[in-house]
């Protein structure tokens, strides 16, 4: 009996082991604390996250919702920011107060985001739980030599669920999108401002027609948010931003 219990312990001790050690990227975003504070952009009402003062996913990190991290400035433009307060880092992220399904999801972006620290992670997406979420994210994933964007369907860690590229930006307006519908999603992203690609201002495109395809439930929500890869500070230790022009939502059939 004794030689069966610590053959169970090794084997328990070894599978927490290999959990600890996963090198997936997109860790759970994990429900936080919801406030009072409600912001208007693009049109629609925005839910601003924070986690008070615990470290959550993705990360972990802490969120705030102060108008340092989160704010539209006076042309309607987002900015989401990760800045140094008290000696402690704070991450920033909105999140869509009603569901709006299948359809086309457009990002107009005023930043670079190519130039976004190697340990920052910014995320355009939507979701409903950590296999049920389809991403656009912008990150080296903490290894400089990495390319700097990717396409994603959760699980990302199966097999062809998963599109990287770099952005390569001429400027700092550059547009993305997934058309999101039952049997596909459509992905691109483009150099300028536009729902057009061509071969002028085409980025990468990527059709996903895996098994993996979110259902449309009627309760996820579109998110965007900019993190610190498993919490680590930024290598420069500067502060870090991502600006959102507007954001279009184009129903689906």
């Amino acid at each position: 009996m004794q030689f069966l219990l610590n053959s169970f312990k090794i084997y328990l001790s070894a599978t927490v082991l290999l959990w600890s050690c996963s090198s997936e990227a997109n860790e759970p975003d994990e429900q936080v604390v919801r406030t009072e504070r409600i912001i208007k952009f693009s049109g629609y009402e925005w839910i601003v996250r924070t986690s008070n003062d615990d470290r959550v996913g993705p990360g972990p990190n802490y969120f705030s919702d102060s108008e340092d991290n989160v704010w539209v400035d006076e042309d309607g433009r987002l900015h989401l920011k990760i800045i140094q307060r008290g000696g402690i880092w704070y991450c920033s992220g909105i999140i869509l107060k009603h569901p709006l399904g299948y359809g086309q999801y457009v990002f107009y972006l005023a930043s670079d985001v190519s130039k976004l620290d190697q340990h920052v992670v910014g995320g355009l997406f939507t979701y409903l739980n950590d296999e049920e979420e389809i991403d656009i994210e912008f990150s080296r994933w903490s290894d400089p030599d990495n390319q700097d964007s990717q396409f994603a369907v959760q699980p990302s860690n199966r097999s062809g669920n998963k599109e990287r590229y770099d952005l390569n930006l001429l400027t700092e307006r550059s547009t993305h999108s997934f058309n999101w519908q039952s049997d596909r999603i459509d992905f691109f992203s483009r150099q300028e401002h536009g729902l057009t690609v061509n071969e002028d201002n085409r980025i990468h495109e990527w059709i996903y027609q895996g098994s993996n395809i979110p259902p449309n439930r009627g309760t996820e929500r579109l998110r965007i948010n900019l993190w610190l890869f498993r919490g680590q500070v930024p290598s420069d230790a500067k502060e870090q931003e991502m600006i959102v022009e507007k954001v279009e939502f184009i129903q689906g059939d």
